[in-house]
């Protein structure tokens, strides 16, 4: 409760309550509460399987706005393969209805991988006909439990399809669909302009990676990171306030610094409105600053002669 006020010192931002499960914490719905009273929008986020018609009730009372259910395939068969769980696909789906019938909003959250690839239409059209109100696909960070599934990271060339495909499809559904863990996705918004009949607000007011910015992760023992993904800790709750952390973290300052990145998201003309995954550099160079390794544009070369000119014994011409 303590940090939810030193939140409210900075921001009245979204307040996502995620896990593992959160529901397993009996506490999370006072932990909604508050967030509300303090102003926050609280979602929260879960597997499905745990939500039954009294915790989807105790969350309407509480005051969360949206719940996320990820659904990881099209059918029973896939969905449970991913999830390592029999019983998983038709158990979310159950907890969908729950959702509904309490008056609850819900978004359907697929992570991608080269296992699912081919259904993600058919996720599309099954979040549209469930009643979803958005769907998120997530691009896979190789990162913590991710990390089990880097042989199924999709190749850049993969990833820009993927991109391209959410572009266009926007445009057609009725759901705010959109990317998530893909910041190129923005420089793709960048080239092509906001997809037909979507709004400016939902595709362009955002960066493509917010870690550090205008978003971070707190962890279950205090550690506040840019995101969930990047095991790099800026500060603890425990031993700082989160409104020093957010405004003072060298750690935080150095991702707003966008002079401070290196290899083509260093120079790249749409380093602003992208950012790369951070998370991603790390997992694959060490550095979190380097170059996005899964992005396939190469960035023109106007840019990248403005930036030589820039640096410091560089001849200007």
């Amino acid at each position: 409760m303590r940090v939810l006020d030193e939140i409210a010192l900075v921001s009245t931002p979204i307040l996502i309550l995620t896990g593992g499960e959160a529901l397993l914490r009996d506490d999370v719905y006072d932990i909604a509460r508050r967030a509300n009273e303090l102003g926050m929008r609280t979602v929260l986020a879960s597997c499905g399987t745990v939500i039954d018609e009294e915790s989807a009730r105790r969350m309407v009372e509480a005051g969360v706005r949206r719940v996320s259910i990820s659904l990881d395939g099209a059918s029973s068969a896939s969905h449970d393969s991913f999830r390592g769980e029999s019983g998983a696909f038709d158990g979310a789906l159950r907890g969908i209805e729950f959702l509904k019938r309490a008056g609850m909003e819900f978004q359907i959250n697929t992570t991608v991988t080269r296992r699912n690839l081919g259904e993600l239409k058919d996720i599309l059209e099954l979040a549209v006909e469930l009643g979803a109100c958005a769907f998120h696909p997530f691009l896979l960070v190789p990162t913590g439990r991710g990390k089990e599934l880097a042989e199924e990271e999709l190749s850049p060339a993969q990833y820009e399809t993927v991109l391209t495909w959410v572009y266009e499809e926007s445009g057609r559904t009725p759901l705010d669909f959109k990317p998530t863990c893909a910041p190129h996705y923005h420089r793709i918004l960048g080239q092509k302009g906001t997809p037909e009949k979507k709004s400016e607000q939902l595709h362009s007011l955002t960066r493509g990676c917010m870690g550090g910015s205008s978003f971070c992760f707190i962890s279950h023992v205090g550690d506040v990171q840019m995101c969930g993904f990047l095991d790099i800790s800026a500060g603890n709750v425990k031993n700082d306030s989160f409104d020093k952390i957010w405004r003072e973290s060298p750690f935080f300052l150095s991702l707003r610094d966008f002079e401070r990145y290196h290899g083509t998201c260093g120079y790249c003309e749409f380093r602003k409105v992208c950012g790369g995954c951070r998370a991603r550099s790390f997992a694959m160079t060490g550095e979190y600053l380097a170059e996005e390794p899964f992005c396939d544009y190469t960035p023109s070369e106007a840019a990248e002669r403005r930036t030589s000119a820039r640096r410091p014994g560089s001849a200007r011409k």
